[in-house]
């Protein structure tokens, strides 16, 4: 068995195990295998397994690697979890099919447009800035309701919303707030949790898991 497929089993039952300590009821959350810089050699074992949820964080990178994968295979789910510029939402828009980085009028507005050109919907998250970190992405908590709101006048389809919690601090903390927004907003997803921090994801219901290290290893 090739190593991304044992460590990938031996998550998925740490996450059952957890499931059942924390007494959560329907649920089951989906691994997003984050696969920026691995190669094909990697990944394919785990489609063939039958694992169809991935990430990038790079629009060019995507295009280069899974053009061809999912050409073949129209299961497999491709997730932009990292910035995404205005300028690169055309391309990104022809091999994403969700988005979890909008966090502008902006950029709500450029999908929008190019969705309409390429007649084609992709879900997407807003990624709040939880932890109001100046170096890190994502719409202010105060300035949330005004994107949500122009997302839904644009009939995008918003999905739930997405934080990456200061790395230095109980992510729980962080986990909690962010719960709580998109309880608020009547969301039925959430995008949060990474090879860190994904067990106090689960405790908070994440719906969306974004794992790479604790999948593939270091990367170079």
């Amino acid at each position: 068995m090739h190593i991304t497929l044992k460590n990938l089993d031996q998550i998925i039952k740490e996450i059952g195990e957890k499931i059942k300590e924390y007494n959560h009821e329907n649920y089951s959350p989906k691994i997003i295998a984050v696969s920026k810089t691995f190669n094909q050699d990697h990944i394919m074992p785990l489609v063939e397994h039958g694992h169809f949820h991935f990430g990038e964080n790079k629009v060019q990178e995507a295009i280069e690697k899974w053009s061809s994968i999912k050409e073949k295979n129209n299961k497999v789910k491709l997730h932009m979890i990292g910035k995404l510029q205005t300028n690169k939402v055309k391309q990104a828009l022809k091999i994403f099919d969700y988005i979890h980085s909008v966090d502008s009028i902006k950029l709500a507005q450029k999908i929008c447009d190019e969705q309409l050109k390429l007649n084609k919907e992709v879900s997407i998250f807003i990624q709040v800035n939880i932890g109001k970190e100046d170096q890190k992405s994502g719409v202010d908590e105060e300035e949330l309701k005004e994107l949500v709101d122009f997302c839904f006048d644009k009939k995008l389809k918003l999905i739930g919303l997405m934080c990456l919690p200061p790395f230095d601090q109980d992510s729980n903390i962080f986990f909690t707030k962010l719960y709580n927004l998109n309880i608020k907003y009547k969301f039925t997803e959430i995008s949060m949790g990474m090879s860190h921090d994904y067990i106090d994801a689960v405790r908070h219901k994440a719906t969306f898991l974004r794992i790479g290290s604790k999948i593939f290893g270091k990367r170079n």
